[in-house]
């Protein structure tokens, strides 16, 4: 994409806490050593591959710890271990459900 001048962009980036998102033992555990929240943790690694990222929030406090991100980097080998955790699936929205890419796409067949 990169190639051709398109911007990776992250909607959502924090899987709106489903599958067990916060509770993930890489992600916890790199939060500890960087003395950061989950979310700082995986804001941080979209941001360190140049990635933009647009996290959902409505609290003010949680607004400001997803800004929190620019005061550390996370080492190689952290960046690794987070990459690892791809499963090639989306954990919010099923790219491949002819249903979810209809919704997705605003179609409607039941007019």
């Amino acid at each position: 994409m990169r190639e051709h001048g398109v911007q990776y962009e992250s909607w959502g980036p924090l899987s709106r806490g489903g599958q067990g998102f916060f509770d993930n033992s890489v992600l916890t555990d790199t939060a500890r050593t960087h003395d950061k929240s989950v979310a700082q943790i995986a804001l941080r690694w979209l941001v360190q591959q140049e990635i933009v990222v647009i996290p959902e929030s409505v609290r003010p406090e949680r607004m400001a710890e997803n800004l929190d991100v620019f005061d550390f980097q996370l080492t190689d080998d952290d960046m690794a271990k987070i990459a690892g955790l791809d499963t090639g699936r989306s954990q919010i929205f099923d790219h491949h459900d002819p249903a979810g890419v209809k919704w997705l796409g605003g179609v409607r067949f039941d007019t």
